[in-house]
């Protein structure tokens, strides 16, 4: 069930975003998925290290950092992925 839950959080936080950076996105959606699952890692770590490891209730801290790093994972993976297409597509 784990990874079940993985997937669905990294695909909610890799939509999310995609829809906060302007402009259009060319990554697939399971690449996507696969950026949004980083980004949840990363965001758990980030939110370890500031100390805001478990709170009562929601963690919207915990779930803010995770969305902040989805965000850059998307938008930097986003251009590596377009610009690693690109390349195939011109030779």
């Amino acid at each position: 069930m784990g990874w079940l839950w993985a997937i669905i959080v990294g695909f909610v936080l890799g939509l999310l975003a995609k829809a906060i950076i302007p402009g259009k996105q060319h990554s697939p959606l399971w690449l996507t998925t696969i950026f949004g699952m980083l980004g949840a890692v990363i965001g758990n770590a980030m939110a370890r290290g500031f100390g805001i490891e478990e709170t009562a209730g929601i963690d919207w801290g915990r779930h803010i950092f995770q969305l902040a790093a989805a965000i850059v994972i998307v938008l930097f993976g986003d251009m590596a992925y377009t610009s690693i297409r690109g390349r195939k597509e011109r030779v």
